[in-house]
């Protein structure tokens, strides 16, 4: 007896460890999901983590490693070089070899200070990968923010679904006790259980909705799609109060994507300044040392064999005097795109100033809508109370009050939503006056 209880034991344990194995990755998912995340903890994931941001990052790790002199010219080059000759003369039987080895140094004492204006174009072009990974920052700073108040406003949903779900379900059950007792007829019934139904369907869309919601949060953190978290912030917006003069100001000085613009102003420059290096001499240094060793067997002589070390010093100035005007007409272009370039940036300011006009006048809007649907909600909320009294005394029928359902949960929705466009319109005033990248007082 004994025998069999301790076969069954070790028979019993082969499917407890299968449902081990399988259930483990969801208890793990489980508690991860219990881990808090607050929303600067969010960003500081996204600034570690985030794909374009490290792409960026590395974009302006190149940048610096070519701003150097050795990369504009300013150093001369020095060079090692060696070579074997060996020749034959078959008639005289005339045999030789020579062996040579030199190193020399090349180097460009002056070309119309090129060396310099090269190196001031390198900082620029430093200075344009750190504008543009600066872009790149403020826009996943934006995109993370939005994206962890739009997983609240999801969650901020099922809430309300899920309350309006629980009002059908009571609403059904109700109807399911009158009927039981004569009290109503089947078509009450079958109405009652498909408005659970259909509430009952928005409540499960609405879980799949916040599903893909955290995993493409996950992405911009760049977390597993895997990764749960309980996000903890409140689901509110701010509602300051903003001066547009000051706005303005913040904006014009403070813009990433308009100072990016200005520093491709000064890389034109820059580039106009190149073609104009074009114009004055080059001055040349060439020096070095040359080893070399000849060995020679004749007829005559025999074998004999030489040895020179011989060293060198040359200074030479080129100067194009004409080029059938080449130079000139590339000197016109970059002066013509310069100007291009500026007529860019007065581009830019105009259509951000317009862009920051239209947020102001939409945040300022959208603070009004916020008011007004907290004050339609709390009267659908009592008008919601009233209609369910009124439907269980019998004062009004399904029909009226599955309408009052229907406008309260629109009502609730639109409070919810205009909670979340007033955030939106707070996160772009910041990013358009350079807020999130503002150095704090």
């Amino acid at each position: 007896m004994k025998l069999i209880q301790v076969k069954m034991m070790i028979n019993m344990k082969k499917p407890i460890a299968l449902f081990l194995i399988f259930i483990l990755p969801f208890i793990s998912i489980s508690l991860k999901a219990q881990d808090p995340l607050t929303l600067p903890g969010a960003l500081e994931k996204a600034l570690e983590n985030n794909y374009g941001i490290v792409i960026s990052q590395s974009q302006t790790d190149i940048a610096e490693i070519n701003n150097n002199w050795g990369t504009a010219g300013r150093y001369p080059n020095i060079g090692f070089d060696a070579n074997s000759s060996n020749s034959k003369e078959l008639i005289d039987n005339t045999s030789s070899n020579r062996i040579a080895g030199s190193v020399g140094l090349n180097w460009t004492i002056f070309n119309g200070f090129r060396a310099n204006i090269t190196k001031d174009r390198l900082e620029q072009l430093e200075n344009l990968a750190k504008g543009n990974a600066a872009v790149v920052v403020e826009n996943t700073i934006q995109e993370v923010i939005l994206s962890y108040y739009n997983i609240l406003l999801q969650q901020e949903k099922l809430k309300v679904l899920k309350n309006l779900m629980q009002l059908s379900e009571d609403r059904y059950k109700y109807i399911q006790l009158k009927f039981d007792i004569g009290g109503t007829v089947t078509y009450d019934l079958l109405q009652a259980k498909n408005v659970f139904l259909e509430d009952k369907a928005s409540f499960l869309n609405q879980e799949v909705a916040i599903r893909n919601a955290i995993r493409n949060f996950n992405f911009l953190i760049g977390e597993q799609p895997t990764s749960q978290w309980s996000f903890v912030e409140d689901f509110n917006a701010d509602t300051d109060d903003y001066v547009l003069t000051d706005l303005l100001d913040k904006m014009l000085a403070n813009n990433q994507t308009l100072q990016n613009q200005y520093t491709s102003l000064v890389l034109q420059q820059k580039e106009t300044a190149l073609q104009k290096s074009t114009l004055y001499p080059s001055l040349n240094l060439s020096a070095g040392i040359e080893n070399s060793y000849t060995w020679m067997n004749t007829k005559t002589q025999g074998s004999t064999s030489s040895e020179a070390l011989t060293p060198y010093g040359n200074v030479s100035l080129s100067f194009d005097i004409y080029s059938g005007g080449t130079r000139k007409r590339a000197i016109d272009v970059a002066e013509i795109n310069e100007d291009i370039t500026q007529v860019e940036i007065d581009e830019m300011k105009h259509s951000l100033t317009n862009l920051l006009f239209n947020e102001y006048d939409l945040y300022n809007l959208r603070k009004t809508l916020l008011n007004v649907s907290e004050q339609s909600l709390e009267a659908a909320e009592m008008n919601l109370q009233i209609a369910d009294e009124k439907f269980k005394s019998g004062a009004i029928n399904s029909f009226n009050y599955r309408d009052i359902q229907i406008s309260y949960l629109n009502t609730a929705l639109n409070r919810l939503q205009a909670v979340y466009n007033l955030i939106y319109s707070n996160t772009t005033l910041t990013r358009l006056t350079g807020g999130f990248l503002e150095e704090p007082e």
